[in-house]
């Protein structure tokens, strides 16, 4: 069993940063992949970002360039960095991980931003 905790969330102007925390515990050891996915007011949700114990990381087009996923092997936390923040980005932030085959998903940060 893995546990996932979001934090940081909150509400921002356009053009401004937010950093994401993404906490595991339980069997963290077994991770294979962290990731951020968002679901907008409305909207399915999607990937943001994702990284492999591998170090390999993948980036949703529309946040390329001003958002960065990174991870403390320390403290078990994946964080995600986003910069030049827009309205588009609200949304309800999700973490998940991957272990032994399955994916535990974290309960959502919320992130606004205002123009």
């Amino acid at each position: 069993q893995v546990q996932v905790v979001e934090s940081g969330g909150g509400l921002v102007q356009a053009g401004e940063s937010l950093r994401l925390s993404c906490a595991a515990s339980g069997s963290s050891f077994s991770i294979k992949a962290m990731g951020w996915y968002r679901q907008p007011p409305g909207k399915q949700r999607e990937l943001v970002a994702t990284f492999t114990i591998s170090g390999n990381t993948n980036y949703a087009d529309s946040v390329k360039g001003r958002f960065a996923i990174s991870r403390d092997n320390a403290k078990n936390t994946v964080y995600l960095q986003m910069n030049d923040l827009k309205p588009e980005d609200s949304a309800v932030y999700y973490c998940n991980a991957f272990s032994s085959s399955r994916l535990y998903w974290g309960q959502g940060t919320q992130v606004t931003v205002s123009s």
